[in-house]
C-alpha cells in the first residue's frame, strides 16, 4: 500500500492535537487536584454516594473503572457497524463531541453535587476512549508499514505540544486566580470549560481531511447488537493463528495494565499519598510531558535501529524499576518526585506509541481496521479496568495507595516476560 498524501496524515495527527488536552488537564492535573479539594476536608478525605462511603480516591478510581467497562462494552459494536458502513468518521465525531460537552460541563462541578461530577468524568473518559479506538483505526489505511512508526510517534508528539500549551494557559490562571479576579476553584472550572471547547474545535481540523473509511465487503451482520461481538471472535481466531501477535497481545494486556494505572492514578497518589502541593504537581506534569516529545521520537529511532520488541522490553524493564522508586518515595519529597516525573515522561509516549503502530504492523491486511482496533481497544480497556479497580481496591483494604503502587510491579514484569517470548517466536519464524 501507498502512504496517503500530507493532508491526511496532518488531520490524522492533529485529533491527538485535540483530544490530548484532555489526558492532561481532566486525567492527569487539574482535575484530579480539584476534586481531592473539594472532596475533602483537612481531617477526613472519605465520601458518600448512594448510601456507602468511600475514600475519595478510591471512588475517582472506582468510578474511572467503570467508564473504561462501558468503553470496552460499547467498542465492538461500533467498530463493527464502522466497518460495515465505511463511517468511522462520523463515529469519531460522535464520541468527540460527547467528550468535549462533558468536559466542559465539569465547570459546574463543586463538590456539592459529586453524583454530577464523577457522572461528567465518565461521560468525559467514555468519549475520549470511545473517539480513540476509531483514530486509532485509521493508522493502517493511511500509512504503509514503514512509515506506520513513525506517524504514530508524531500523532502522539503533536498531543504532547498541544496540550501543554492549554495546560500553560490553565496553570497561570491556577497559579495567579488574583490578577483575572477569580478564585482558584473558578481558575479549575474556567479550565474544564477551555479543555472541552479546545478539543472540539481542532477536531473539526482533522474530521474535515480523514476520509471516511471503505465499506465491508461483508453483508451478514443483521444483529448489530451480535455482530459486534461476533466480528471480535473472528478477530480473536485470527489472531490464534498469528503466535507472534498472540504473545504480542498478552503482553500488551499485562503491561499495560500497569502504564495506564499509573497514568490515571499518579495525580491523586502525589497528592494524597506524597503531600506534594498542587502547584508542583502540575509542574510534574508538565515535565512528563515535555520530555515525552524527545522521548516519543528517540524510542522511535531506537526501534529502527534494534526493532519494535527488543525497544519495547527495555521500556519495559524501566518500567518496573520506575515503580520501585515511586513506592519509595518520601512523603513530601518534590524534588525526588520531579525526577521520577523526568524519567516516566521519557518512556510514557515512546511505550504507548510503539505500542500502537507494533499492533499495526503484526495484525494482518484487511479492510476490517476498525474491528482489528477494537480487539487492541477492549484489550486495553480491560487491562485498565484490572488495573485500576486492583489499585482501588488495594487502597481501601490497606489504607495506603504505597500498596497499590507495589503490586504493579507484577503486571509489568509478566508483560516483560511475555513480549520476550513473542520476540523469540517472531526470531524463530523468520529463520
Amino acid at each position: 500500500m501507498q502512504t496517503a498524501s500530507k493532508r491526511v496524515l496532518n488531520g490524522w495527527a492533529m485529533y491527538d492535537w485535540a483530544n490530548s488536552v484532555y489526558n492532561l488537564v481532566i486525567t492527569s492535573t487539574i482535575f484530579p487536584a480539584y476534586y481531592a479539594a473539594v472532596t475533602s476536608t483537612k481531617d477526613d478525605n472519605h465520601v458518600t454516594i448512594f448510601g456507602k462511603t468511600f475514600i475519595n480516591t478510591s471512588l475517582y478510581n472506582f468510578s474511572l473503572g467503570f467508564a473504561f467497562i462501558v468503553v470496552a462494552f460499547l467498542s465492538p459494536i461500533l467498530s463493527s457497524i464502522a466497518d460495515f458502513k465505511g463511517n468511522k468518521k462520523q463515529f469519531l465525531f460522535f464520541f468527540c463531541t460527547i467528550g468535549s460537552i462533558s468536559c466542559s460541563a465539569l465547570y459546574f462541578f463543586d463538590g456539592s453535587n459529586l453524583f454530577y461530577g464523577l457522572l461528567c468524568m465518565v461521560m468525559a473518559c467514555i468519549g475520549f476512549w470511545g473517539s480513540w479506538v476509531f483514530y486509532n483505526s485509521y493508522l493502517p489505511e493511511i500509512a504503509a508499514p514503514e512509515d506506520r512508526d513513525k506517524l504514530s510517534a508524531r500523532g502522539f508528539v503533536m498531543g504532547y505540544i498541544g496540550s501543554v500549551i492549554l495546560q500553560l494557559i490553565c496553570f497561570v490562571l491556577v497559579l495567579m486566580p488574583d490578577t483575572f479576579g477569580i478564585t482558584t476553584g473558578k481558575a479549575s472550572q474556567i479550565s474544564f470549560l477551555m479543555v472541552g471547547i479546545w478539543w472540539w474545535g481542532f477536531a473539526q481540523y482533522s474530521l474535515r481531511r480523514l476520509p471516511n473509511g471503505t465499506p465491508s465487503e461483508k453483508n451478514e451482520h443483521k444483529n448489530v447488537l451480535i455482530g459486534g461481538f461476533t466480528e471480535l471472535k473472528k478477530v480473536w481466531h485470527q489472531i490464534l493463528l498469528m503466535p507472534v501477535l498472540k504473545r504480542f497481545l498478552y503482553s500488551f494486556f499485562f503491561y499495560n495494565m500497569g502504564l495506564q494505572t499509573i497514568f490515571l492514578a499518579a495525580t491523586l497518589y502525589g497528592s494524597s499519598e506524597l503531600q506534594i502541593p498542587t502547584t508542583n504537581l502540575i509542574v510534574a506534569i508538565l515535565i512528563i510531558q515535555l520530555v515525552a516529545i524527545p522521548g516519543a521520537y528517540l524510542i522511535s529511532k531506537i526501534s529502527e535501529k534494534i526493532g519494535n520488541f527488543r525497544t519495547l522490553m527495555i521500556c519495559i524493564f524501566i518500567w518496573i524499576l520506575l515503580c520501585i522508586a515511586g513506592y519509595l518515595l518520601p512523603v513530601g519529597g518534590i524534588n525526588e518526585f520531579y525526577l521520577l516525573a523526568l524519567a516516566v515522561g521519557f518512556v510514557m509516549g515512546g511505550t504507548q506509541s510503539l505500542s500502537r503502530s507494533t499492533y499495526s504492523k503484526l495484525m494482518p491486511e484487511t479492510k476490517d481496521t476498525a474491528s482489528f482496533f477494537s480487539f487492541y481497544d477492549v484489550t486495553e480497556k480491560i487491562a485498565i479496568v484490572i488495573g485500576m479497580f486492583s489499585f482501588a481496591w488495594i487502597t481501601e483494604i490497606t489504607g495506603s495507595q504505597r500498596n497499590s503502587v507495589l503490586t504493579l510491579i507484577s503486571f509489568f514484569i509478566l508483560g516483560l516476560l511475555l513480549i520476550f517470548l513473542a520476540f523469540k517466536k517472531q526470531k524463530s519464524l523468520s529463520h
